[in-house]
């Protein structure tokens, strides 16, 4: 419909008759009553079809109606049971519910009866609430209904307000796209990809504010103010990319893995908390890091040093004791040599 409407005023139409004949008991001529009524039916008193506006024509494409009997071309369904003229004329002056029979049946008309002085009845009629798929459905034009009918102009503005939604409904997806990627870029380090501290502080503040169970590592690496000395900062950038690699390989999907300083990364871990399996993770790491790093013909060499702390169910600490912790445990595996890790229980 909405191609169509963009041609809709001031489109072509059946030329009415001209206007030196008139409607027997109304005096206007067929053209003046096709221009005020374009939806309207004459009847005879026996209720057969003896004029019709050019609206109506369109209802029955490719028929000749003139001369059918009314309720023939139309099913009454209100008010009340309607299955002749006696009915129907019994009905004058109500508000009428109709459909057409053939190929626009299922449309809903509106329509009113009144007598005429000649023994004939005048029927005009309306689409109502299936104007909108009465204009696409039949091609209706501006000149298909009255000149004092706002159809057209409702139908425009429905249209006009729908694709005033559609655009806000776009602006505002693109509105929330643009927020979304903006909190995730203001949660992820730029050059690795990783969580960053702001991330990871939150993630863990909701850990023991839920009193969940979680452990804490930190991860330092060393010998890598060598890398950047040695080999200027592109290599040492290349180096924490590739720890980047190796830390989310180890993780899980619910862990929070992230960057939180220039060599130092942090990974919280919920529901790990058996020490056993938390000192294997952090060896196989420590493994995977003590392999040299190629980088453009040199090799990057850097280990590192962990430490973690185990939070058990329901304890809920502050995230700074955690952080501090494990901070201890980092410090106390690079005083016992580095390339390791250590661990500890936070009690309360």
């Amino acid at each position: 419909m909405a191609a169509h409407l963009a041609d809709l005023f001031g489109a072509a139409t059946v030329t009415p008759p001209p206007p030196q004949e008139r409607v027997e008991g109304l005096g206007l001529s067929p053209g003046d009553l096709a221009r005020i009524m374009p939806l309207h039916a004459i009847l005879s008193s026996e209720g057969i079809l003896r004029g019709a506006g050019p609206t109506l024509a369109k209802i029955f494409p490719g028929e000749q109606i003139l001369g059918k009997p009314f309720l023939g071309l139309f099913e009454i369904r209100g008010p009340g049971w309607i299955g002749d003229m006696g009915a129907l004329l019994a009905r004058a002056g109500q508000k009428l519910h109709l459909s057409p029979r053939g190929a626009a049946a299922g449309l809903r008309l509106r329509g009113i009866l009144a007598p005429l002085g000649t023994g004939g009845h005048l029927v005009n009629l309306s689409f109502g609430i299936d104007v909108a798929r009465a204009v696409g459905q039949l091609q209706l034009t501006d000149m298909d209904f009255a000149p004092t009918d706002l159809a057209m102009e409702l139908l425009y503005l429905v249209e006009a307000n729908t694709a005033v939604r559609g655009e806000m409904r776009e602006l505002s997806r693109r509105l929330v796209g643009a927020r979304l990627q903006a909190q995730e870029e203001a949660q992820t380090d730029p050059l690795t990809g990783l969580r960053n501290r702001r991330a990871c502080d939150s993630f863990l503040t909701r850990l023991c504010r839920e009193r969940a169970p979680f452990s804490l590592m930190q991860i330092d690496l060393d010998y890598f103010k060598q890398v950047n000395d040695r080999l200027g900062h592109a290599a040492g950038d290349h180096v924490l990319k590739h720890v980047a690699k190796v830390l989310s390989a180890q993780a899980r999907v619910m862990d929070c893995v992230a960057r939180v300083g220039g060599d130092e990364f942090m990974m919280v871990l919920p529901g790990l908390v058996e020490p056993n399996r938390l000192i294997a993770l952090g060896e196989k790491i420590i493994a995977q890091l003590s392999h040299p790093i190629p980088f453009q013909e040199e090799r990057c060499e850097i280990s590192a040093s962990m430490g973690f702390a185990i939070v058990q169910a329901g304890l809920g600490p502050d995230p700074a004791t955690a952080l501090a912790e494990a901070d201890i445990m980092l410090y106390a595996a690079k005083a016992g040599g580095r390339g390791r890790v250590m661990g500890t229980r936070i009690e309360r």
